[in-house]
């Protein structure tokens, strides 16, 4: 058994909880309450949730009524572009087209699928290019084609395998000028790029708890009062009636916490984890000298790339077998590839920016955060070597 301690680099798929979002949670716990009910306890519950409520929303850029407080990133995204898409059609049932990137998490995809094949929309994924950069052209060619068709765009704010922060900006210019909605995922971003809704323009924003430094199992949709959405969950009427169900009244705090933390910190954190970040690239590239990074070029533009994401390709090895051979060591990251009844799948964001399925196959993803140290990093440089040659010989 390896003794070594854990060396954490998979920060994307979720981060330690901060102490203060741990102090925030934890507060409340043994608090009795429903915040629906209109007795005394129930009114404490309720304030904790409008202020925790009000705290995102200063942190955010937006208004405290545009903060609907979701299970976390997926119910969220399905609420944005379900709720989204059937107000749309029920007020013109000629708004049957989609517009997405063909990267975008499959918290967004799948549920985007789902109505194409159900609810009879038609989804149109769009390019990007070599470094999972959406193809902007692409995007204004599409909307031009017939813009009355179209329900809603959703284009994530930046990928979360290999780190691209999209065009956000563009994306809402071309979408403004024909009334059409725009969402996105910025689960990614918040924390490591500087997110205001309001500036941004987008009318409906994913966030998540866990990802920030908050408790799991918790989210919100950020959505301008003004946009008609349907409702996925009905009961009780929570949530301006769109999100219905009893609210977890400590993870709201702890969420509320992390949000007002990562966004006070964000400027700092990106400066610390992207030299981190750069630190690892030249330490895995002088090591491995054929590996590919997948991916905007670190320093080619600050906003260009996620600061804590690192996604290379290591040819001749499987990514699965790579990853387990680093986890035996006790370096923990994920691969970039999905899995579907157990059988390994290629990132289709690496085979939409123009990866091979080998190529795919033989990704990993290393991300920091906000526990990262450079000792991480060298931990990994003194061990890829190794697990690399025993991947490349396993598979040969």
């Amino acid at each position: 058994m390896n003794d070594a301690p854990t060396v954490y680099l998979d920060h994307a798929a979720t981060t330690p909880m901060v102490p203060a979002a741990v102090a925030a949670m934890t507060a409340h716990l043994a608090d009795v309450g429903n915040a629906s009910s209109l007795h005394a306890s129930g009114r404490r519950a309720r304030r904790v949730v409008e202020e925790s409520r009000e705290t995102i929303a200063q942190a955010l850029g937006c208004r405290p009524g545009e903060v609907v407080f979701s299970s976390g990133g997926t119910e969220a995204d399905n609420l944005a572009v379900k709720g989204l898409y059937w107000s749309r059609r029920a007020a013109d049932p000629a708004r049957r087209r989609i517009l997405s990137s063909s990267v975008e998490h499959h918290a967004v995809l799948d549920p985007l699928h789902w109505l194409a094949e159900h609810e009879d929309a038609d989804l149109e994924l769009l390019p990007v290019d070599r470094h999972g950069r959406l193809d902007v052209a692409a995007l204004a060619a599409s909307i031009e084609r017939d813009p009355a068709s179209v329900a809603l765009v959703s284009v994530m704010w930046a990928n979360n395998e290999v780190g691209t922060v999209q065009p956000i900006a563009e994306v809402v210019a071309l979408a403004a000028e024909h009334g059409i909605p725009v969402h996105s995922d910025a689960v990614q971003a918040l924390g490591s790029l500087p997110v205001d809704f309001a500036a941004a323009g987008i009318d409906a924003m994913t966030i998540s708890g866990h990802k920030v430094g908050g408790p799991l199992g918790v989210g919100a949709l950020v959505v301008r009062r003004e946009i008609e959405l349907t409702a996925l969950v009905h009961g009780g009427g929570q949530e301006r009636d769109v999100r219905s169900g009893t609210l977890d009244v400590p993870a709201v705090a702890g969420f509320a916490a992390a949000v007002e933390l990562a966004v006070k910190e964000q400027a700092d954190h990106a400066v610390r984890v992207a030299a981190l970040r750069d630190r690892l690239v030249d330490a895995v590239r002088r090591a491995v000298p054929d590996v590919v990074l997948n991916g905007p070029e670190p320093g080619r533009g600050a906003l260009d790339r996620l600061p804590g994401n690192a996604h290379f390709s290591f040819p001749g090895c499987e990514g699965d077998s790579l990853l387990m051979l680093l986890d035996a060591r006790g370096i923990e990251c994920s691969t970039g590839s999905a899995c579907s009844a157990g059988v390994p799948q290629p990132s289709h964001v690496l085979l939409a920016m123009g990866r091979d399925a080998e190529e795919a196959r033989s990704s990993l993803r290393f991300s920091l955060g906000h526990t990262s140290t450079e000792a991480d990093v060298d931990a990994l440089a003194a061990a890829i070597v190794p697990c690399v040659e025993r991947a490349r010989a396993a598979r040969a």
